[in-house]
């Protein structure tokens, strides 16, 4: 049987979130639908099925919690070092 994918979109916004907050979340159709729209807007996607299950748990605009943070932190250095590399092209 084929594994369903799963996606979970997450926002941080330093001047309005104190931690980043579960955007979209979903299983199936609806996880590609989070991955399409975030390939259109040319947000990178890092693959990650442990931290996926773990924030998959949460609720739509529910902040993670701080056992998440290193995790999560990780995954934000990844965008940011792909920002950096965009700039100097």
């Amino acid at each position: 049987m084929k594994n369903k994918i799963e996606a979970v979109a997450l926002r941080y916004s330093g001047n309005v979130d104190d931690a980043p907050v579960v955007l979209a979340k979903g299983k199936g159709v609806v996880a590609e639908n989070i991955l399409d729209k975030g390939k259109e807007h040319q947000i990178p996607i890092q693959e990650d099925p442990t931290l996926i299950e773990l924030l998959s748990q949460l609720n739509i605009n529910e902040a993670i919690p701080e056992e998440l943070y290193q995790a999560v932190a990780e995954v934000f250095a990844f965008v940011y070092r792909l920002d950096q590399k965009q700039v100097k092209n």
